[in-house]
């Protein structure tokens, strides 16, 4: 029984004088109270940077190039190219690592059409009689188990060919344009172009197809290992065909073979990659009149005198088949401990046109060794403070099928929580490092290149190397579609980087792409790989530990207004750039306002005031701002490219590698009167000006 009260109860003091809990009980939520306040002290006294350093130390003090070369050679044991049966058995190694680190692991699987060969035959028939018939695979010596695929392009149609060849130099329109002036059609005839000047396999028979050619033949330059083919795809635009904007997922919908939108991504004419030896038989074969003087400067090449067409003749076959099989993205997931609905992703392609050791297992081993290490980290008790995700795509060397189906399927969750995307392709080519990434995250870039060692020079950092290169300050930008960031940022408007070593390496696609070149030639202590890995996996660690983004928007402002600059001198006098500048000048003050808000936080948070409201709120505006640059309607002829900054333009010889709408309607206004072509242009301009809005708009976070 309770002792009776001492004063008359009032109607205000019911509830504090009612009776009072047991001393077990107000002893037990003493204790609770007490264990939050020191949880939420401890948590808010330690400094996050400091944190992370540590953690950024341990992370690093665990690479081992020992490791990362025995991934590569268990990667690298057979040929695994996608759809095939070997490729699963990348897949099971890949899951396997993962289940093994005890990291949270899934497949996701995706039915797709795939293109394969058949059968092919390339023979030269020259005006004396004699013929030539062309081994046109390579030769390499094999395990009894191994079967590489016959060189190909991937889409290329079914078909037969018998005609003169003309040489086209690299295939472009200049190029055709310099043949016309020598009075040459290759209408009815073979072309045979070498790749490079940076057209696509597909720009290059698109082009051909357009002038009348029958078939296009396509080689790399000298420089490739004697006897390689350089293998690839000829379908225009990504994904899969069949469920362009949609994911190919089991009983989904699917497009058919015949429909318009399907046969607009393939040729329409046979194509067929040559070794250098093979065309170089051909070029000497060559009549009519001289090469132009640029492309022999160009090329340096002894036996291209002259371009055709013929006199001899090639009769070509080509047989493939496309057809719909089972590919596999796997997944191993670090949840986060604060933020778990903020997702921070690693992806790296695993599918391989033969062995694939540069492209692309080089970094699926450090993505693999990235996983490893961040399991340590877990095992010394770390978890992010947002959730890390490592992505292994399947099908990227078929139109970046894998990631783009994923992308499709999870499009509305990546739009409302991803952070950022940080892709590894080719991760070890050779010499020197290279990265292209949206602005905001230069400057993140850079800070994590000056704590990796350099792999080429004694006692100095990745940045030291790379400043001497004078590489630091040109920083690519992510405008073409040739890795997997292309669906992120591109579709999705996902911030992302692209990071590798060396580039233009000569077994590119062949069957020369093994382990065993790797060790000799372009990494043989494993460094190289070691490095990508130090700063692949510290971009994501600070991306998923930083209490605030480190998304620098003034950078994404200077790179805008050279982008501007540019322009300009490309424009008609009666354009106006007026959109751009003002927009520019909006994002800009958006930007501002935001560095000030940062040191605000940061001060307070030195304090240990309780601020994460207000940190979520600002990382929310600082993730979800590049999704301004998105444009609904997408580029003109392109719908499925909706970055209005960067993207594919769809003139292959475009001068401008960013506003890829502007950059089509200068290209396609040229049939078009001078008034029409000006506003054809001003629309476009005025389309990039709305869309810098819209980012400015979201980094202020205020509605008008």
């Amino acid at each position: 029984m309770s002792p009776p009260l001492t004063k008359p109860t009032t109607t205000s003091s019911i509830f504090f004088h009612s009776k009072p809990p047991p001393p077990l009980c107000t002893f037990l939520l003493l204790t609770a109270l007490c264990l939050i306040g020191f949880f939420y002290t401890l948590h808010h006294s330690q400094n996050p940077k400091t944190t992370l350093q540590h953690t950024a130390t341990l992370f690093l003090s665990y690479s081992s190039n020992s490791t990362i070369s025995s991934y590569l050679h268990s990667l690298t044991l057979h040929p695994h190219l996608a759809g095939t049966k070997p490729s699963l058995e990348t897949v099971n190694y890949v899951f396997s690592h993962f289940k093994n680190l005890k990291l949270e692991t899934h497949k996701k699987e995706y039915q797709v059409l795939l293109s394969y060969p058949i059968k092919s035959s390339l023979s030269a028939h020259f005006s004396n009689g004699s013929v030539v018939d062309f081994n046109i695979s390579e030769v390499v010596d094999l395990a009894e188990s191994d079967k590489i695929v016959s060189p190909y392009h991937a889409y290329s149609p079914s078909g037969t060919v018998h005609a003169k060849v003309v040489f086209v130099n690299y295939g472009r329109e200049v190029d055709y344009n310099a043949l016309e002036a020598l009075g040459v059609n290759v209408s009815g005839c073979v072309v045979l172009a070498r790749k490079g000047e940076g057209l696509s396999r597909g720009g290059v028979v698109k082009i051909a197809e357009s002038k009348g050619a029958l078939a296009v033949l396509l080689y790399a330059e000298e420089g490739r290992v004697s006897g390689g083919v350089e293998r690839g795809t000829v379908m225009r635009g990504v994904g899969d065909p069949l469920s362009p904007g949609w994911a190919g997922v089991d009983g989904g919908e699917r497009l058919g073979l015949e429909d318009s939108e399907v046969l607009e991504r393939f040729p329409k004419i046979p194509s067929l990659p040559l070794s250098f030896g093979n065309a170089d038989v051909i070029l000497g074969s060559l009549g009519g009149r001289t090469v132009p003087p640029e492309w022999r400067d160009s090329g340096g090449r002894s036996r291209v005198l002259r371009v055709g067409p013929g006199p001899a003749k090639v009769n070509f076959t080509y047989q493939g088949e496309k057809k719909m099989v089972t590919i596999h993205n796997v997944f191993a997931v670090i949840r986060g401990s604060e933020e778990p609905d903020r997702y921070v992703i690693l992806g790296n392609h695993r599918d391989a046109w033969t062995y694939g050791a540069v492209d692309p297992n080089s970094g699926t081993a450090a993505l693999l060794d990235i996983a490893r290490r961040y399991a340590r980290l877990m095992q010394k008790g770390w978890n992010p403070r947002r959730t890390i995700i490592l992505g292994s795509w399947d099908a990227e060397e078929f139109g970046m099928v894998g990631s783009t189906e994923w992308v499709e399927q999870n499009l509305v969750n990546l739009g409302a929580k991803a952070v950022a995307y940080l892709n590894v392709d080719c991760a070890v080519q050779g010499p020197g490092f290279f990265a292209s990434a949206t602005p905001q995250l230069d400057n993140l870039l850079i800070e994590v290149t000056k704590k990796v060692k350099d792999p080429e020079a004694e006692g100095a950092t990745v940045y030291e190397k790379w400043a001497a290169r004078n590489q630091v300050n040109a920083i690519q930008r992510l405008g073409g579609v040739d890795s997997d960031f292309a669906p992120f940022l591109q579709h999705a408007g996902i911030p992302s980087i692209d990071i590798y070593y060396g580039r233009d390496f000569p077994v590119y696609h062949t069957a020369f792409d093994s382990y065993g070149w790797m060790k000799k030639y372009a990494d043989p202590l494993f460094h190289r790989h070691v490095a990508v890995a130090g700063i692949w996996g510290l971009l994501a660690l600070h991306l998923a530990d930083e209490s605030i983004l480190p998304f620098d928007y003034i950078s994404y402002v200077e790179q805008l207004q050279g982008h501007t600059v540019v322009l300009g001198k490309l424009l008609d006098r009666n354009v106006s750039l007026h959109p751009l500048v003002t927009s520019i000048q909006e994002l800009a003050s958006a930007a501002k306002e935001v560095e000030y808000e940062v040191k605000q936080l940061r001060e307070q948070e030195r304090r240990g005031d309780f601020i994460d409201l207000k940190l979520r709120a600002l990382n929310d505006r600082l993730m979800l701002a590049e999704r301004g640059f998105l444009d609904v309607e997408g580029l003109q002829g392109r719908q499925w490219f909706k970055h209005l900054i960067y993207g594919p333009p769809s003139d292959y010889e475009s001068k401008l590698d960013f506003f890829p709408g502007i950059a089509n309607a200068l290209s396609q206004s040229t049939s078009k009167s001078q008034q029409n072509r000006q506003a054809a242009v001003q629309h476009e301009i005025w389309r990039v000006g709305r869309a810098i809005e819209r980012a400015a708009s979201a980094l202020k976070g205020n509605l008008t």
